[in-house]
């Protein structure tokens, strides 16, 4: 698999000037780590399950996550697990089938080595598990089951922990919740993928919902927690965690909002008409807004819940020709030493030690998602792959 693999080879050709890389499910962790970009989950009671992940592979989803958890109600558990066993056997039976990284999200520790065994040979396509709410105390017996079931199963399977509980909410138990959560994810840390951040559960816990035109940055108690998870569990001293950004909610833009914007957002530079108006039915300001904020803020792919936000994380996270000279430039063998020096494009200073940790992370975005040419932008990759 590869990031915009569903195009066509002479239209990567025009895009880009380091086609992204392929890699599989069998991938060291560090690249399919930085590789999930847009993760779309759908709930695993779905009665067309594996022709729904056929078609979301063919349009470029790179990684899925069947949902046991919140997107079902209670009493769906057993038919969703049900339906999971089925469908993973359909898949398993499509030989050359190209498929996505598949994660699954379950409720509880026991049901990891329960799925793995009714998986049977078909566990062969599952990358993993999603684990809710989790703590440091709540999180272990997940870890533990995990590490069990891999043994079982004999094949690998990452963990991703959701960040979502009120412990890591609420101010007075935010570094203790924080610092258990490290504990236990730096235990199983060849285990542990990416962790994710459950956004509506935060706001849950205060009675809020951001509006379509706002980010989770606006919302002040939610912002603050993401900079307090990236401050303990993301940093770039090898001691980090991959963290991936919230969900985001709307999949339609109300058009009485969307469209005067489409001329003057710095979002979407937008000068074809036909491509404005397909841009209505398939991108949203705010989503773009908080993409690009997520970036800022140190994360990397993002929790997506409908197949039309896939696109515009994966074309905002492709790397710019200017930032992959830069990184290119700092990364250089020869300035080992330190040191400073004008950018090649003559509009800013690169400073080599304390831009090094960015530049490596520049290029391994650069591997998984690709360099843009010179004079191609974000607009032009979401043209090239929305449909018709």
């Amino acid at each position: 698999m590869r990031h915009f693999g569903h195009l066509a080879p002479e239209v990567r050709q025009r895009l880009f000037h380091q086609e992204p890389c392929a890699f599989t499910a069998d991938s060291e962790a560090r690249l399919l780590a930085a590789a999930l970009g847009a993760t779309l989950y759908s709930p695993a009671t779905r009665p067309r399950l594996a022709d729904d992940i056929l078609k979301q592979a063919a349009h470029g989803v790179i990684s899925m996550v069947l949902c046991l958890e919140d997107s079902i109600d209670d009493a769906d558990v057993a038919h969703g697990e049900e339906n999971l066993v089925r469908h993973f056997a359909d898949l398993a039976a499509r030989p050359g089938a190209d498929l996505p990284l598949l994660f699954i999200r379950v409720r509880t520790p026991g049901q990891i080595p329960d799925l793995v065994r009714r998986l049977g040979p078909a566990v062969r396509l599952l990358s993993g598990f999603v684990l809710p709410k989790f703590t440091g105390e709540r999180g272990l017996p997940f870890l533990e089951a995990l590490e069990s079931a891999e043994s079982a199963g004999g094949r690998r399977l990452f963990a991703m922990p959701v960040l979502e509980s009120p412990e890591l909410l609420y101010r007075e138990s935010r570094v203790e919740t924080l610092e258990g959560i490290f504990r236990a994810v730096d235990k199983y840390r060849d285990r542990v993928l990416a962790l994710r951040l459950g956004v509506t559960d935060f706001c849950s816990s205060y009675g809020l919902r951001r509006a379509p035109d706002m980010t989770a940055y606006d919302v002040q108690v939610v912002a603050s927690v993401i900079a307090d998870v990236v401050n303990m569990l993301g940093r770039a001293d090898g001691t980090g965690f991959t963290v991936t950004g919230p969900v985001w909610e709307y999949f339609r833009a109300p058009e009485r909002m969307f469209k005067p914007q489409l001329r003057q957002s710095p979002f979407l530079e937008v000068q074809a008409v036909e491509l404005r108006e397909r841009l209505i039915e398939h991108a949203m300001d705010g989503l773009l807004r908080e993409i690009s904020l997520d970036q800022a803020n140190g994360l990397l792919g993002k929790t997506c819940i409908h197949p039309s936000h896939v696109l515009p994380v994966h074309a905002l996270s492709v790397v710019s020709h200017e930032e992959y000279s830069d990184a290119a430039d700092i990364l250089r063998p020869e300035r080992g030493g330190g040191g400073v020096m004008r950018s090649a494009y003559t509009n800013k200073m690169n400073e080599v030690k304390p831009h090094r940790a960015w530049a490596e992370r520049i290029l391994l975005r650069a591997e998984v998602f690709g360099v843009a040419r010179e004079d191609v932008g974000f607009v032009d990759l979401l043209a090239a792959g929305i449909p018709g």
